[in-house]
């Protein structure tokens, strides 16, 4: 069932909680009671019925610190009867939160971003994004005789008066670009992946099917092996990682074959797979 975990500084953000997901997180050595977010894609069973036995062994574990669950905009009543269906004491607030399109959440470093997907119901995709940094040319900087504090000063204030000269803070740093990792899940090929997607270190994409069955993939507004493919490829993605894949299947052989012919760089997940991007 599908669930993602990015693991950020320690902290966890959780995309999607298909069921069984808490039971995978302690067989992998993922800590729940690190998770400050969940990020739902939509709200079919596979994607959020492990949301119920999650939220109730964080209560058992005494969590006190809020979560914050994600879902399409009009569907959180999904998310509260996953809550409430028991009556179970929950010891700790939840702050669920319907969501379209844009930021919709910002930690130490990062933000995650959602886009609209293309499947039978409202549907979701994110961006984890890690925050762009300026990092000092230290060597420059000594020459124009910038020193201690004047650092400090320069970031915040974006120039700074040195001598007679006026120093910027393009000048004298270099912009490295953050990590990105995008999520879409279940929907057709769409063109706000590919937007989101942009040259990304990992894209996270369901494929169901393989080619012989795209007309089934899209009477059921799912993509194939070869179409996700081609958006990675579009996209100009590091790295494509396939997901939800039908049982019909009893390898995902055929699958991987399909989109490696179009994107080399490409796994189908496993249970467990860690990716360190």
């Amino acid at each position: 069932m599908p669930s993602v975990a990015v693991v950020y500084n320690g902290r966890v953000l959780l995309f999607d909680c298909g069921e069984g997901a808490q039971m995978q997180m302690l067989k992998y050595g993922v800590n729940f009671s690190k998770i400050d977010a969940v990020f739902i894609s939509h709200t079919h069973g596979d994607h959020v019925i492990g949301l119920a036995g999650l939220i109730r062994t964080m209560a058992m574990n005494k969590r006190t610190s809020p979560l914050d669950i994600f879902v399409p905009r009009g569907y959180e009543k999904v998310i509260h009867a996953l809550i409430a269906f028991d009556k179970a004491l929950i010891t700790y607030r939840i702050n669920v939160k319907g969501i379209g399109s844009g930021q919709i959440y910002e930690g130490k470093g990062f933000h995650v971003d959602s886009f609209p997907l293309n499947h039978t119901v409202t549907c979701y995709g994110y961006v984890f994004a890690e925050d762009d940094k300026r990092r000092f040319i230290v060597e420059k900087c000594r020459r124009l005789g910038i020193r201690g504090e004047q650092y400090s000063v320069l970031q915040q204030k974006g120039s700074l008066k040195v001598g007679n000269r006026t120093v910027k803070l393009s000048q004298v740093t270099t912009l490295h670009y953050g990590k990105r990792v995008v999520y879409a899940t279940d929907t057709r090929p769409a063109n706000s992946t590919l937007r989101g997607a942009r040259a990304a270190q990992l894209l996270i994409h369901e494929s169901s099917y393989a080619e012989s069955e795209r007309d089934l993939a899209k009477e059921r507004k799912h993509s194939t092996a070869m179409e996700v493919a081609k958006v990675a490829k579009a996209a100009k993605v590091k790295k494509l990682v396939l997901t939800h894949i039908s049982a019909r299947y009893n390898t995902s052989n055929t699958l991987e074959r399909e989109a490696r012919s179009m994107f080399r760089n490409t796994v189908v997940a496993k249970d467990g797979d860690i990716i360190i991007v």
